[in-house]
């Protein structure tokens, strides 16, 4: 078994090594306005319950917080420049959905928007939110998930800070190992 030679790492740069998901695009609703905010701080908490931090004072914080509901947008790769470009700009300088030219198709459990352009939605209600000077983290309930049956596997996008990514790819399985009760049907 191969050993690391490891050396001292900025402790504010962990993330780049531990971010735990793909880049998403939040869309959210209130009020008669609409957004969309990138997102690459995300976390599962359970089996449909999401974890997510959203800057206070932000348009998205204000219509996600107002409503109570989201919808957790999955893109692949070919939307790359475009999340980049969503997470440059603030909703309150006018609609990303037009701005981007993306499509807002109804959802049905939730006033937020589906992006038809994004692989998956999951549409989401606020089952509580934790708000403090270091960060606000609202946890999200998936009340309703719509996943395209192809590719099977999106080739997503995750965020390793300084402006880089990875993209997803080879996938290998060790389901062999596992005991029969620890994996899912």
């Amino acid at each position: 078994m191969k050993r690391y030679r490891k050396h001292d790492f900025p402790t504010n740069q962990v993330r780049r090594f531990l971010e735990p998901g793909p880049v998403v695009l939040v869309s959210t609703a209130w009020n008669g306005e609409r957004g969309i905010m990138t997102m690459g701080w995300h976390m599962m908490l359970g089996w449909n319950l999401v974890g997510a931090y959203i800057t206070a004072g932000t348009h998205s914080h204000r219509l996600a917080r107002g409503s109570g509901e989201c919808v957790i947008n999955l893109p692949t790769l070919d939307l790359l420049d475009t999340a980049v470009g969503i997470g440059n700009c603030s909703g309150s300088d006018g609609d990303k959905f037009d701005r981007f030219g993306l499509s807002a198709s109804p959802a049905a459990r939730v006033r937020a928007p589906l992006i038809a352009e994004c692989h998956s939605s999951f549409e989401c209600v606020l089952r509580e939110a934790h708000d403090n000077a270091d960060y606000d983290l609202f946890v999200w309930e998936v009340v309703q998930a719509h996943v395209a049956p192809v590719p099977k596997r999106p080739r997503t996008v995750h965020y390793r800070g300084n402006g880089e990514f990875m993209v997803s790819g080879k996938e290998v399985s060790r389901r062999r190992l596992f005991r029969p009760e620890m994996l899912e049907e």
